[in-house]
């Protein structure tokens, strides 16, 4: 019986979400990320992408590309929610799902078994209908005989389609595309592979297993050349929960004294642990992470017999261990993990000096040059989702800034477009209002006040 294995990606998920919740944003290009000279996009609308503005790429570059994007920080409570809603749609068609990220997913529907290319398309139309009722986003999504056709062709049927590949087509869809386009080749394999005058599918699938083994290793050389001939029978599972939490932030300017990085390492703690919490589990390994001004990146960590959820323990060593990675230069990154996940959960992580000993002998880490563990702190896995450090919770003294949500006991919930000068600018709307109106305020109006963002799903 032949096999359909479905991708579904919601469009431009990050900045998507913000042009629902901000009706006056919609067909305008939108950049979501960090707004200081080193933040980087971590998504763009489909208006923005067409000045050649992406995700990854650093903030003050993709505005310099799309000048007349309006850029605003992530909301992190508002893209979750609306992920939770799509992963609750495509589960009642699809109840296995292995998802890769807030906005994607792959299934293999037991409902699309033996059926034909238009009864995928028929399933994949009906799935987006129902993501779009519910959500009010776009998805886009690809079928094929495996997950590499698959997350292919959702990038096909961008923005807001279906692309269906035929079985027996899985060639025709590879055999043009660069050989990184294949799951599992990076800028080493793409190297390697150039050399050996290799650059496309095609060429790749031409080889010898042998020859593709020799380049680049028997286990990776296999399952590459299987890949490159439309070969594709992984299966699709239910992923693990996420073997660690963690927030990171690179600052604005370099960090030159103990006391600012302390207070920068108990947000990020308080961040993480708020995750950690979230998760239901504890946590026996401590991380950080220190990234001076030459780019050199530090880690220390601490491990323990033992796991905790309690803050000031976990806090306590965080900066501890980042006093002691501080680089000669000043500090550009700071992160903070928690690893080691586990629900049996004790109320302090370390207490004494036996537990400081063990957690020194237990940990490792993940040598950045080489990609092997050495003893010394512990290995950092990435999370289940690309906003992994989350925004600190707003303080209530603090300036207005672009992006912030508010609320006005008149105007309803709002946000803010711009402040300076003592004034502060607000959109009032949320996703059902359409189109709201600016109104000018003093910045230190009191009727003004912070919101939830969830308000502008409203």
């Amino acid at each position: 019986m032949s096999r359909w294995v479905v991708h579904l990606d919601l469009d431009s998920f990050f900045a998507s979400a913000e042009q629902l919740t901000r009706p006056t944003l919609r067909g305008r290009p939108v950049l979501v990320g960090g707004l200081g000279p080193r933040g980087i996009v971590a998504g763009a609308s489909g208006e923005a992408k067409a000045f050649g503005a992406r995700s990854a790429m650093p903030m003050a570059q993709a505005r310099r590309r799309c000048p007349q994007a309006v850029a605003l920080p992530p909301r992190t409570a508002v893209y979750r929610t609306l992920s939770e809603a799509f992963f609750g749609v495509v589960r009642s068609a699809a109840p296995v799902l292995e998802q890769i990220a807030y906005d994607e997913t792959f299934a293999e529907p037991a409902a699309l078994a033996g059926v034909t290319e238009d009864g995928v398309r028929a399933w994949a139309e009906s799935v987006r209908a129902d993501v779009r009722a519910a959500t009010g986003l776009a998805v886009s999504v690809g079928a094929g005989s495996g997950k590499q056709v698959a997350k292919i062709a959702s990038g096909l049927a961008k923005p807001d389609g279906v692309h269906v590949v035929p079985h027996g087509g899985e060639r025709a869809l590879l055999d043009p595309l660069p050989v990184r386009a294949l799951w599992g080749i990076g800028p080493v394999a793409e190297t390697t592979l150039a050399r050996a005058g290799v650059t496309s599918v095609a060429a790749l699938a031409a080889l010898e297993l042998g020859e593709v083994t020799a380049l680049l290793g028997s286990a990776v050389g296999t399952g590459l050349h299987r890949l490159a001939r439309g070969i594709d029978d992984r299966a699709v599972t239910e992923r693990g929960e996420a073997k660690q939490v963690s927030a990171e932030t690179t600052f604005d300017t370099d960090l030159s004294d103990v006391v600012a990085v302390r207070r920068a390492v108990a947000e990020l703690a308080g961040s993480a642990h708020r995750r950690l919490v979230a998760s239901g589990r504890a946590a026996r390994t401590v991380t950080v992470k220190v990234r001076g001004g030459d780019f050199a990146t530090h880690t220390r960590s601490e491990t323990t017999a033992v796991a905790s959820t309690d803050l000031p323990g976990l806090t306590e060593t965080a900066q501890r261990l980042a006093v002691a990675a501080l680089p000669d230069a000043g500090v550009r990154l700071v992160g903070v993990s928690y690893a080691g996940l586990t629900t049996a959960v004790q109320g302090s992580l370390f207490d004494g000096e036996e537990a400081l000993a063990a957690a020194a002998e237990d940990a490792v880490v993940e040598d950045p040059d080489t990609g092997t563990l050495r003893p010394g702190t512990v290995a950092s896995l990435p999370d289940d989702d690309r906003l992994a450090d989350e925004e600190p919770a707003p303080d209530p003294a603090r300036e207005w800034r672009t992006g912030d949500d508010v609320t006005h006991p008149e105007h309803g919930h709002g946000w803010v477009q711009g402040a300076g000068h003592g004034r502060v600018t607000v959109r009032f709307e949320t996703r059902s209002t359409g189109p709201g109106r600016a109104v000018t305020v003093a910045s230190d109006d009191p009727t003004l006040s912070r919101a939830d963002p969830l308000g502008s799903l409203a």
